[in-house]
This record gives structure tokens, sequence and C-alpha cells, in this order.
């Protein structure tokens, strides 16, 4: 029991927790689109976890988390994303989203590919034609589809008809609008062409053929080979992307502005959204 002339001892302040932020190598497509920002406001509103996306192609967001300063990874290139998993970056690849590539170029389409089915086919034409082609040329997920494509043309691009757009690790969109200045073909994915509807004279030359569709995956990295990953919230994370949740975000996102989806749900619990 205290005393009168006992000292009131004042309850000790804590200082206030510091909001945990998680680490996100991210392909630039989602993020210049805007859906990720839109993962990070409403997950940060559910959870208080901030989410930091740093932007890269495929390539160089794997190598950003194969150096452990990343919690997570958001990729588009199957093959590369199944090597990181195998070699022990990653743990698992979670299915999220998919839109589709489409093949660009001039409205007088010299080599006349317009209607084409087979993307490989139209590949061959302009290969024939020697139309400019322009590639990002930088290991992104754009790039390694391009790549594919040529592949099962059978054929390795090369000669003047063929450049390598030097700033193309800054992303589809800066790519897009300099192929659209050099009135040239590319491969791009179709969420940056409807952004760029307005400003572009390239149209739409071949779709819908089923080696364009775009897959995209996220992974955690793997906190067996970095201790310091926080794994706990990037899964928390990746529960929520992949939840009815999350994945209703996907299902509407871009309806207002451009009148249908950029992209389309993926997950387990997406494919049964109606």
């Amino acid at each position: 029991m205290s005393g009168c002339g006992a000292q009131q001892t004042a309850p000790e302040k804590t200082a206030p927790k510091a909001p945990v932020q998680i680490i996100m190598a991210s392909t630039i497509g989602p993020i210049d689109a805007g859906i990720v920002g839109v993962f990070a406001d409403e997950f940060e509103k559910k959870t208080g976890i901030i989410v930091r996306p740093v932007g890269a192609g495929t390539g160089e967001a794997i190598r950003i988390a194969q150096s452990g300063a990343a919690d997570l990874v958001m990729l588009h290139a199957r093959e590369l994303e199944e090597k990181f998993v195998a070699d022990g970056f990653g743990t698992k690849r979670y299915d999220l989203m998919y839109n589709d590539f489409i093949i660009m170029g001039p409205a007088a389409d010299p080599a006349k590919i317009r209607g084409e089915k087979s993307a490989a086919e139209a590949f061959k034409k302009i290969a024939e034609a020697q139309a400019l082609f322009i590639s990002r040329g930088d290991r992104s997920g754009t790039h390694v589809k391009e790549m594919e494509i040529w592949a099962k043309a059978g054929l390795k691009p090369e000669g003047d008809w063929y450049r390598i757009f030097a700033r193309g690790a800054e992303g589809n969109t800066v790519t897009l609008k300099h192929v659209n200045e050099q009135n040239a073909y590319t491969i791009i994915d179709r969420a940056t062409y409807l952004r760029l509807k307005k400003e572009l004279a390239l149209e739409v030359l071949v779709e819908s053929d089923e080696i364009l569709l775009n897959f995209i995956t996220v992974i955690p990295v793997n906190q067996q080979k970095f201790p310091a990953v926080k794994n706990t919230e990037a899964m928390k994370f990746i529960e929520w992307l992949t939840s009815k949740e999350g994945q209703s975000i996907i299902k509407n996102f871009g309806v207002d502005q451009f009148g249908a989806p950029l992209f389309f749900p993926n997950s387990p619990a997406g494919r049964e959204l109606k």
C-alpha cells in the first residue's frame, strides 16, 4: 500500500512499432498498369503490412531476389520461374493472373501478317520481308516469350531489320512508345497496349494464339537461403492475393477505364469466380 509521501511512477512510454514492410521484386508491366499499387494499398489497409514493389524485367527481378534483397517476386516467364525454384531461391510458384501478348505493327503491314492465326508464322513472314522488328532484348518475360516464338518459328533473328531497343529494360510502356515512333513490329502485352491505345498509330495484327498467353505468378523467396526474408508476411500477402478477395480485384481491374479487364484471375479461387 502506498503511503502519502510515496512517489508516483509515470507509466513507461513505449515507442510505436514501425510498420512491417516487405519487398516484392516485380515484372514492370503490372506495376505500370497500376494493379500492383492497388494490391499494396488494399493489403496495407487490411493488415498494416506495407508492400514495396521494385520494378524490373523478369530476369532482373530474379537477380534481385537471388541476392536476398526481396521477400517475394512477381514474374511472367515460366522457364525462369521454375529454375528459380529448382535452384532453391524460391519455394513455390503460385498462379496469380494472366492476360495475353499481341503482335503489333504498322497499319500498312508490309510483312502481311494481319489476321495470321499463328504467332510463329507471323514472325516468319516478318523475317522473310525483313520488316523492322524491335525487341526489348533484356531477358524480361516479354523478351523470353518473343524468343520462344522465334524458336517455334525455327529462326534466329538477326540482321538490320531486327533491332534491340537500348532502353528495353525500362519496360513495355517505354518500348511500345519507341516502336510506335519507328513504325515497326513488336510483341507486347495487351495491358500496355490498352493503356497507350489512344497514343498509338500501330495496330494489333496478330492475337489469340495460345502461345501468346501471358501467365503471371508470385513466388516467396526461400527463407532457408536468406534468413532475413520476411516469409510470414510474404506468405500472408500471397494468400490474400490468391484468395477470392484478391482475385476479385484482378477480375474488375481496368473495367471502368477500358471497358474490359487488363488481367484475369488465375488462382484456384479466382478460376471459380463468376
